[in-house]
């Protein structure tokens, strides 16, 4: 759940789950029905760093959230019960796209650690190679601390991201990883096979390791839901991390970290002798598939021989057909960046990705960032590695020293013909593939320009955006809205008009943000950048939908004086609620660049309300 300590802290300043009867949110604001109000402190709330006000009006107790109210009122409706969405052991659907997800999301986090550590090791491998710096120099140790960190402690960092991906602790499962790192466990390392209370416990090395990490993070989460069950709260505190610790360390050193380390070993058993069968084949299967095993932490499993092949033969075939991997992925990234349109998020990404891939053979922001998000990528990545594996496997391509894949790491590889051959295969093909049959047209948003200066628009000049009223009607300083929330500019900075007509128009061109379910409000965001709210009324989320009716759903683009929303003036009136519609804008960065055009009178959405400058 996000936001779960938050909001466990605004139920108890509310007076407790016990004084909630009801929970809506409108667009900035969670909206309590109390028992007792007296029992709420209004002040400690207005203290949380991530309440922008308190209100207590219309028989509501309204604490203003901003725009992440949404997932705060979703977590205090399964932390107080009061939906079916409470029960937090109901178990997600299991697919490969939940595989993906966890994966993904305990990896991103991490890539500009991953991406600038790999930079160093690049440039660590130029210099050295160049003469102009000594692998035994005092230097050398410092830079490739730097380098090495994240990668050698990859378990603790995993099992933070994890943890907070699953639904646990962040700091436990860091520490739960860190416990298998920690001097006094890998000095064990030395005895071979010990114990823990008479039960046998073999100690391995977990550095850089990722597999048994995540078999240990996803049993954690369900040790750490079921503590909180039976531990009393006041206790919880400090019961639930210290149980949770004395049952995961030696399980996972028991249990989950062996078995994780032989399911790495077993596959990388298994490519040796798929090696030795065949070499094209072979090589077809680990360029092809050393991506997959990337996403799975898997690839860890094949150092060890790795490092034994370049120590016993002076070279090591399993890396010199991986490598084909490495330019497939890169030659993704660089199709998707031909593809994309100049100023995109897609060239934003794919440019610096492919250049960290290429100068520091570190491919995680790739596989991460584009691959794991476009599926069509998925076989493609597949192919063009797996052909240039097969050519690397067929010419006996070696990797004769332990080093990153990139272009620095040309000299370590013989016959440089064939590796040449097989990462220029994978690195052509990968990028003509993805480029043509990448990315499907719905999926395209990313790829176009974020700002078109050189084309006449509507309501976008440069990065300026012309918010033009949404409404027929008399326009009024927000100063004189009656709501405190909206009066005092709390919520954002604008305008308000009181509508003569029941139809609400885009004020610009641009996207749908969000569409509350209480259809009272919009929230949209310019092709500029600028985040707008459009609320119609004064407490009309209570009419919970009646009178209103939404034309357009989140995600949805629009263009100006497009009907985005309708509702009937007359009934809502008749309802005793005011409808004046304040028009706001929500982006702080938006709002020291807001210019007035109109505050008093009546307006006409031809007219301009307000405008976001450069």
């Amino acid at each position: 759940m996000r936001y779960e300590n938050e909001s466990k802290e605004i139920i108890e300043l509310v007076g407790g789950k016990k004084n909630i009867t009801n929970l809506v949110h409108c667009a900035t604001r969670l909206r309590f029905s109390l028992k007792d109000t007296s029992k709420a402190n209004k002040k400690e709330i207005e203290k949380l760093p991530y309440v922008l006000s308190v209100v207590n009006s219309g028989g509501q107790y309204q604490v203003v959230i901003g725009s992440a109210v949404s997932d705060y009122f979703s977590t205090i409706q399964q932390l107080t019960g009061l939906t079916d969405s409470s029960d937090q052991g109901k178990k997600e659907k299991f697919s490969l796209n939940s595989i993906f997800e966890i994966v993904s999301g305990a990896f991103s986090p991490l890539i500009p650690a991953l991406a600038g550590s790999g930079m160093i090791k690049a440039v660590l491998t130029v210099l050295t190679q160049l003469n102009l710096l000594s692998d035994a120099s005092s230097t050398y140790a410092v830079l490739s601390a730097a380098s090495n960190a994240i990668f050698y402690f990859l378990p603790i960092f995993l099992g933070i991201t994890l943890a907070k991906k699953m639904g646990g602790n962040m700091y436990i499962g860091g520490t739960i990883g860190a416990a298998l790192l920690e001097p006094s466990f890998t000095g064990l390392l030395e005895k071979g096979q010990t114990d823990f209370l008479g039960i046998p416990l073999e100690v391995v090395s977990y550095a850089t390791t990722i597999f048994p990490i995540f078999i240990a993070m996803a049993i954690y989460v369900y040790v750490d839901r079921f503590l909180k069950k039976i531990i009393f709260k006041d206790i919880q505190l400090f019961a639930v991390p210290m149980l949770a610790l004395m049952i995961m360390v030696p399980l996972t050193a028991i249990i989950f970290g062996p078995f994780g380390t032989d399911i790495a070993n077993a596959l990388a058993s298994g490519v040796t002798w798929l090696i030795d069968s065949s070499k094209v084949l072979s090589g077809f299967v680990l360029g092809g598939g050393m991506t997959f095993m990337v996403m799975f932490g898997l690839h860890w499993g094949f150092t060890p021989i790795t490092l034994d092949n370049l120590n016993n033969l002076g070279g090591d075939p399993i890396e010199g057909m991986a490598v084909a991997a490495v330019f497939a992925q890169v030659g993704i990234a660089i199709g998707f960046y031909l593809r994309a349109k100049k100023h995109s998020k897609m060239r934003a990404l794919a440019g610096p990705t492919a250049i960290t891939g290429l100068l520091a053979g570190v491919t995680e922001p790739i596989v991460y960032g584009i691959i794991l998000r476009y599926k069509r990528l998925l076989p493609i990545v597949a192919i063009s590695g797996g052909f240039g594996g097969a050519i690397c496997g067929v010419t006996n391509v070696t990797m004769n020293a332990y080093v990153f894949h990139n272009v620095f790491s040309i000299p370590v590889y013989t016959p440089t013909f064939g590796y040449l051959a097989g990462i220029l295969t994978a690195l052509i093909s990968g990028g003509l593939l993805s480029y043509y049959f990448g990315v499907k047209k719905e999926e395209m948003e990313d790829f176009s320009s974020e700002s078109k200066p050189n084309e006449k628009m509507q309501d976008v000049e440069t990065n300026v955006t012309l918010v033009h009223s949404p409404v027929t009607g008399k326009v009024i300083p927000l100063e004189q809205v009656e709501d405190d929330v909206f009066s005092s500019g709390v919520a954002g900075k604008g305008v308000a008009v009181i509508p003569e007509d029941g139809k609400i128009l885009a004020p610009f061109d641009g996207i749908v943000v969000v569409a509350f379910p209480s259809k009272h409000a919009i929230g949209l965001k310019s092709t500029a950048g600028t985040e707008c709210l459009i609320h119609v009324g004064i407490d009309t989320v209570n009419l919970e939908g009646k009178y209103f009716d939404v034309l357009v759903s989140a995600g949805d683009k629009v263009k100006r004086g497009q009907a985005i929303l309708t509702f009937n003036k007359e009934q809502i009136l008749a309802e005793g609620y005011k409808l004046t519609t304040p028009v706001i804008v929500t982006d702080p960065e938006s709002m020291e660049r807001i210019s007035y055009k109109e505050k008093n009178g009546d307006i006409n959405p031809n007219n301009l309300l307000f405008t976001i400058g450069a």
